[in-house]
C-alpha cells in the first residue's frame, strides 16, 4: 500500500443537538492511493457513524479524500444509488432523492454530480433500526432489532412485521437475538444475521463470543452457527459474504452447506460493508469498553484496534488502501458505495432546503421564472394609492 496521508474535512449540518464535534476530532488519514482507487472504480462511499452522530461521505478531492460529515440523530443503517438515499435514524426512516439541477447552486463552477435533497421521513419510534435495503420492488425494509424482526413501512403503522426468526416466540421491546445484517438476492430479502439463537431478553449476550448465526430468512434455516458476532451479509458476484465482527474477519459462506471461508482479517471490529468492483470496502470500529465487546476474539488481540475504512481485495485477500479516522470517530455502523458517483452532497436542512422544489416533468412544461417583486416601502405605498416618490406634507 502506500504511505498515509491527512484528508481535507469539512462539516455541516444541525441534524442533532450534541456538542458539535471540531474539524480535528474528525480527523483521518489515508493511504495515497485512496482517492484513485474510488477514481477507477467510479464510486464513493457513504459511512455512518451512530456514536458520532455523523454520516461521513469520502468523496475524491485532488490528492486526498474530502470527509464531508453530516448530522443525524443515531444513524445506522444506510441504502443508496444514484437515484436515492434511505437512512436509519434513532426515531425515523428519512428518504431522499438525488435533484441533479441544485448542483449548479452549492458552488460555481459546479463541482457535485449527486444531490440528495430530503424527501420525507418515517417515525417508527426508537426500535434500533440496523440495516435497511430494497427489495426488487422498490420496498424498503430494515431490520428492527428492538423487536427482533425484519419490517417494512405503511402509512398508518410505526413499523409492519413481515418476518422474524422461528425461534422468537413474539414481537416484544427486548432485542432477544440481536437481528442485525440483511441482505437481498435476486430482488428478494434472503439473509440475515443474528448474534444469538435466544429468545429471551438480551439472551444472545451470554454466548455472543461464537453464538452468532447466519440465516436464510426465505427457507427458515440456519446456514451456519458458531459465529462470533456476525454483521453485513451480502450477496454480490454469486457469492454469500459475512463479516465475523468478533473475529475481524471477512468470510465467504456456501448457502447450501454453509462452509465457510476466511478471505481476510482486518484490524478492528469489523462492521459494516459493499463493494465496488473486486474491492470490498469494510468499516472497522475501535471496541468500546463495555459488556457487548468483552470475551471475544479480537479482545484478546494486543494489537492496536482501528477506526475506518478498509479497502480488501476479493480476489486475493489483499488489504490495498485504507482511511482511518483518528479523533472522535470511534464506531462504524454502515458503508456505502454509490456506484456511478463521484462527488455527492446531501441536503436536509439551510436555505436550499427552502427555496428548492422539485416538480413532476408534466409540471415542470409549465413553470416559468418568477417576476420580480417590488420592494416593502414600494409594495406599501403602491397599496396606499401613492407613488413611491411623493412627499408628505
Amino acid at each position: 500500500m502506500n504511505q498515509e496521508q491527512t484528508h481535507t474535512a469539512t462539516s455541516a449540518g444541525e441534524g442533532n443537538k450534541r456538542a458539535p464535534l471540531t474539524l480535528e476530532q474528525l480527523a483521518s488519514v489515508h493511504t495515497t492511493n485512496f482517492p484513485d482507487l474510488l477514481r477507477q472504480l467510479r464510486g464513493c462511499l457513504l459511512v455512518t457513524t451512530y456514536q458520532a452522530g455523523k454520516l461521513v461521505i469520502l468523496r475524491p478531492d485532488g490528492n486526498s479524500i474530502n470527509t464531508h460529515f453530516r448530522n443525524f440523530n443515531r444513524p445506522m443503517g444506510l441504502m443508496a444509488d444514484r437515484r436515492r438515499l434511505v437512512l436509519g435514524a434513532r426515531l425515523e426512516v428519512a428518504s431522499f432523492q438525488n435533484v441533479p439541477a441544485v448542483a449548479p447552486r452549492l458552488q460555481n463552477p459546479p463541482r457535485h454530480d449527486a444531490v440528495y435533497m430530503a424527501r420525507g421521513g418515517h417515525i417508527t419510534g426508537a426500535i434500533d433500526i440496523h440495516e435497511l435495503v430494497w427489495d426488487g420492488e422498490g420496498t424498503v425494509w430494515f431490520v428492527n432489532t428492538l423487536f427482533s424482526c425484519l419490517c417494512t413501512l405503511d402509512g398508518t403503522s410505526s413499523f409492519v412485521p413481515r418476518w422474524r426468526p422461528w425461534f422468537v416466540s413474539a414481537y416484544s421491546p427486548e432485542d432477544r437475538c440481536h437481528l442485525n445484517g440483511l441482505a437481498v438476492r435476486g430482488g428478494v430479502v434472503r439473509y440475515v444475521t443474528a448474534l444469538g439463537e435466544t429468545d429471551d431478553p438480551q439472551g444472545w449476550r451470554a454466548n455472543k463470543r461464537n453464538g452468532g448465526l447466519l440465516i436464510d430468512c426465505v427457507e427458515n434455516r440456519v446456514i451456519v452457527r458458531g459465529l462470533s458476532m456476525p454483521h453485513s451479509p451480502r450477496w454480490y458476484r454469486d457469492s454469500l459474504w459475512v463479516l465475523e465482527s468478533g473475529r475481524g474477519a471477512l468470510v465467504k459462506v456456501d448457502p447450501d452447506t454453509g462452509a465457510k471461508t476466511d478471505v481476510a482479517f482486518v484490524p478492528g471490529f469489523a462492521r459494516g460493508m459493499d463493494f465496488l468492483g473486486p474491492i470490498a470496502f469494510i468499516g472497522l470500529s475501535q471496541l468500546r469498553e463495555t459488556n457487548a465487546f468483552t470475551d471475544i476474539p479480537i479482545t484478546e488481540d494486543n494489537a492496536d484496534r482501528l477506526s475506518g475504512v478498509w479497502a480488501v481485495n476479493i480476489e486475493t485477500g489483499k488489504t490495498v488502501a485504507l482511511l482511518k479516522f483518528t479523533g472522535g470517530v470511534q464506531e462504524i455502523f454502515a458503508v456505502q458505495g454509490i456506484a456511478g458517483v463521484l462527488f455527492p452532497e446531501i441536503v436536509h436542512d439551510g436555505d436550499l432546503m427552502v427555496n428548492t422544489y422539485s416538480l413532476p416533468d408534466s409540471a415542470m412544461a409549465e413553470v416559468v421564472a418568477p417576476r420580480p417583486m417590488p420592494d416593502a416601502k414600494d409594495a406599501s405605498s403602491s397599496a396606499a394609492g401613492i407613488k413611491p416618490d411623493a412627499s408628505m406634507t
